[in-house]
């Protein structure tokens, strides 16, 4: 094996760090810079009419939620391997943010997070943040289908046949990926995976999916109140269907997470136009939400980035 002296091991280190913070500030810019659908004279006179200290507040500490229910699932599944402090999840957190903001669907916060442990702990770490993952597309298929069933109910997007196929082959689907539960791809099986699921404390699945429930709740409202901030006046459950519904049908797309916003405004155009929602509205607050909770965590995380130090011990 090709021994790599000290001196370039930690060059090749600093030049991935710079890579990283370099190319996620790129991406951050040129999609803010470059959107010739963001009206933004139309949103600082909207801003100037509807600016409150206190909106504004909140909107921000729902951010931090997120993000803060975010850091505890990971504290908590963390500990499947050792426990780790707030300070620590924050940091491994973030930094796997910023790694992974130009991966596609954040892959690169697998391996970003995984850095922080021995190489021995590498296949936990990513099997834990699979966890991690994995109850919030959960929880995010559950709300969005009873959210995409209320807002068909009212407005006949899809036809009732068309969604009793649909429910038909995804219960198919599932009946058949269970039956064949034992088959095993490269050493690997559904059974083995839930085994593998099994082992972990029934106290640390229910926290995260508690706290899983917690953040789906807090983004989505998020989202919900800065409608109400663009002076959207709809019903409650009609708006939080449309959020719900945009949030499960965006998800399902394989997407960048620089172009998270993209993604879900293009969905979001759709579902709040049959309810009348200005287009430059739709595609501002889509914008926001990703400001809020991706750009500003991952400024956040290119500090911890750029002070990462590598493992040494296996």
């Amino acid at each position: 094996m090709i021994s790599i002296p000290h001196k370039a091991k930690q060059f090749l280190v600093l030049l991935a760090k710079l890579l990283i913070v370099g190319g996620a500030f790129y991406f951050i810019y040129n999609q803010l810079a470059n959107n010739d659908k963001l009206d933004w004279q139309k949103f600082i006179v909207l801003f100037k009419k509807n600016q409150s200290v206190l909106g504004i507040s909140f909107i921000l500490l729902l951010s931090v939620l997120n993000r803060y229910f975010e850091i505890l699932k990971w504290q908590n599944l963390a500990e499947v391997i050792h426990k780790i402090s707030l300070y620590e999840a924050t940091k491994q957190v973030l930094a796997a943010l910023t790694a992974g903001i130009f991966t596609p669907n954040g892959v690169g916060e697998y391996a970003g997070k995984a850095l922080y442990y021995p190489k021995s702990e590498a296949k936990r770490v990513i099997f834990l943040n699979l966890i991690c993952n994995g109850i919030q597309m959960i929880l995010t298929i559950i709300f969005g289908i009873f959210g995409l069933l209320y807002f068909n109910a009212q407005f006949n997007v899809i036809a009732t046949k068309t969604v009793a196929i649909l429910f038909g082959g995804f219960v198919l689907l599932l009946i058949v990926l269970f039956s064949l539960k034992k088959i095993k791809i490269k050493g690997y099986s559904i059974e083995k995976l839930i085994h593998k699921i099994n082992e972990i404390p029934k106290t640390v699945h229910r926290k995260n999916i508690v706290l899983g429930i917690l953040r789906y709740l807090v983004f989505s409202h998020q989202y919900y109140f800065l409608f109400l901030g663009f002076d959207v006046d709809l019903p409650y459950l009609t708006l939080m269907a449309a959020i719900t519904s945009v949030y499960f049908l965006a998800s399902s797309l394989p997407t960048f997470q620089f172009l998270d916003f993209a993604v879900k405004g293009s969905v979001a155009i759709y579902f709040f136009g049959i309810l009348g929602v200005n287009e430059w509205i739709v595609i501002f607050i889509s914008t926001l939400m990703w400001f809020l909770n991706v750009v500003l965590p991952v400024v956040l995380g290119s500090y911890f980035v750029l002070n990462f130090k590598t493992k040494t011990g296996e």
